[in-house]
């Protein structure tokens, strides 16, 4: 057995904060700085994110990419597919596999450095229910394979939807981590694409605006709910910044 790090492990007490706040088992702390750890000594060399400090990574990385772990529980739920598409160092899709392991996530990402990370991190965590496609999102030939894609400060949304919008299954949604409320982005979705409603997320140590954005295609019934019960999913598309 790996001996912790020190520096890594004394940021349990505050993860393990983060976890509960966000409703979810603290436990979880074990991998997810197992994670955490992998990406710090990486990170060193192969500039996997700009985020050098660890204790930044826990709220700017770890909990800002589980804020949105509510919004796929339907789908691990059932066992559905995940794509995270231009993922960079596996955020949040290696977060979102180790807290919903019912989850299939695909961790889209055509660096290759970043992939050789990814399937290093993929197989030191033992994680099953992940796999790594390197490859250009429009280039992934696997349409309608998945419930959802999910992007983290990838690109608009309707660059978003262009280039990974085929990926998605009847009824598939695209789950997008925005900033402040995406006025322009929104109207510039293409046609045949709707916000089916939108989430605001709070991420435990991390004084930010964050929102959720739920883009289908128009006419598409839902193939699962995205909303848990206490986040609407009537929530109005504001036009207001």
């Amino acid at each position: 057995m790996n001996t912790p790090d020190p520096a890594i492990e004394s940021l349990r007490p505050e993860l393990e904060a983060g976890l509960r706040a966000l409703h979810l088992d603290a436990a979880l702390a074990t991998p997810l700085l197992a994670y955490l750890a992998l990406l710090v000594r990486w990170n060193s060399t192969y500039n996997l994110t700009a985020v050098r400090d660890p204790r930044e990574m826990v709220a700017k990385h770890l909990l800002d990419s589980l804020a949105m772990h509510p919004h796929v529980a339907s789908i691990a739920a059932e066992g559905g597919a995940l794509a995270d598409l231009g993922t960079g160092a596996g955020l949040p899709g290696i977060p979102l596999a180790i807290v919903h392991p019912g989850l299939q996530v695909a961790l889209v990402e055509s660096n290759g450095k970043k992939t050789r990370f990814l399937r290093e991190a993929v197989r030191k965590l033992g994680l099953a229910n992940v796999r790594v496609i390197e490859s250009r999102i429009e280039r992934v030939a696997e349409p309608g394979r998945f419930d959802a894609i999910t992007a983290r400060a990838l690109a608009t949304l309707p660059l978003i939807v262009e280039l990974g919008g085929a990926l998605l299954r009847p009824g598939g949604v695209l789950l997008a981590m925005k900033g402040a409320w995406p006025v322009d982005e929104i109207a510039a979705l293409p046609a045949g694409w709707q916000v089916r409603g939108a989430a605001p997320l709070t991420v435990p140590g991390l004084d930010a605006e964050r929102h959720l954005i739920v883009v289908e295609r128009a006419g598409d019934a839902p193939a699962r709910d995205p909303f848990p019960d206490d986040a609407p999913a009537d929530a109005p598309a504001r036009t207001d910044s």
